[in-house]
């Protein structure tokens, strides 16, 4: 199917510390205004509960870090876009492939499966899933770390009521080196490995329907979608294995590395479907990503 990782685990609630993380998360109020993470907590942290009769959840991973050619210096005048809003959007390409496993499995598995296919929009921990799956472990940033492929991973998962033999998961802690914590433009990543999403630049440009705070759009300079400071610096990164992405067919789009902010202040509707119809930017739409440019260029 093109993916870099496949691990599986059961389709069991994710362990105590994971649940008791994200309730200490949402009562301190890093949610921010996603009120969408108060609700379906059951469900978030029990797969089991998104179908029934479930046994096993099979989680993926696509490595979509540039290559080292694709990369270009910083340049105020220019927008920098997280590296995932590079390429098309993942998550109808993942569903896709994840549907045509999903088929595989069932031809080959005895009785009448089913399957609930999930990438981002599902209410599931799929981090702590993807750990238990073996796939990789959880640092400091929350991201998903694998030794060989690095942080730039974009997660999937198919819940399914076949029962397949579970991997062994990765108890690895983070190296706790702290790099993420200090270069986090707004210090949004607390030591004990907690996300103010209030104050992350990726909630800020992307998730955020109101106006950037003054403070945060200064910090976060020409970033307009996204954020990839904690990802960047951590040394799993510098020293993964896989840098290169192998699957081609997930398209990149090189010309969204030089958009100029005055380029897309100057933007229309048309236009910025044109340039971005098959992009995560959709979601946030024209004027959101206007506002944000605007407020930085104030400064």
């Amino acid at each position: 199917m093109g993916f870099d990782l496949v691990g599986i685990t059961t389709a069991e609630p994710v362990n105590d510390l994971h649940v008791e993380h994200l309730q200490k998360w949402l009562d301190s109020g890093y949610a921010a205004d996603m009120a969408y993470m108060h609700r379906n907590f059951e469900k978030r942290i029990d797969p089991g509960k998104l179908l029934d009769g479930a046994k096993s959840v099979v989680c993926v991973a696509l490595n979509y870090a540039l290559d080292p050619d694709e990369i270009i210096a910083d340049n105020p005048e220019l927008a920098r876009i997280a590296a995932f809003a590079l390429y098309e959007d993942y998550h109808d390409f993942m569903k896709e492939r994840l549907r045509k496993l999903a088929e595989f499995i069932a031809d080959t598995a005895p009785g009448d499966a089913k399957f609930k296919i999930c990438v981002d929009s599902v209410p599931l921990l799929e981090r702590a899933l993807a750990q238990r799956a073996g796939i990789g472990f959880i640092g400091t940033n929350r991201m998903l770390i694998n030794q060989d492929f690095g942080l730039y991973l974009l997660l999937g998962e198919i819940i399914t009521t076949v029962e397949l033999t579970p991997d062994k998961p990765i108890d690895k802690p983070c190296a706790e080196c702290d790099k993420c914590i200090w270069i986090c433009p707004t210090r949004a990543i607390k030591s004990a490995g907690t996300i103010d999403a209030g104050k992350c630049i990726s909630y800020q440009t992307i998730e955020n329907k109101n106006e950037i705070p003054d403070d945060i759009a200064k910090a976060a300079g020409n970033r307009i979608f996204g954020c990839d400071s904690c990802i960047e610096i951590c040394p799993y990164q510098a020293f993964a294995k896989n840098k290169k992405r192998k699957n081609r067919d997930f398209k990149f789009h090189p010309e969204r590395l030089t958009l100029k902010l005055n380029q897309i202040l100057q933007m229309d509707e048309t236009q910025f479907e044109k340039l971005f119809a098959d992009s995560s930017l959709k979601r946030t739409g024209l004027e959101k990503i206007k506002a944000t440019i605007r407020k930085y260029q104030a400064f």
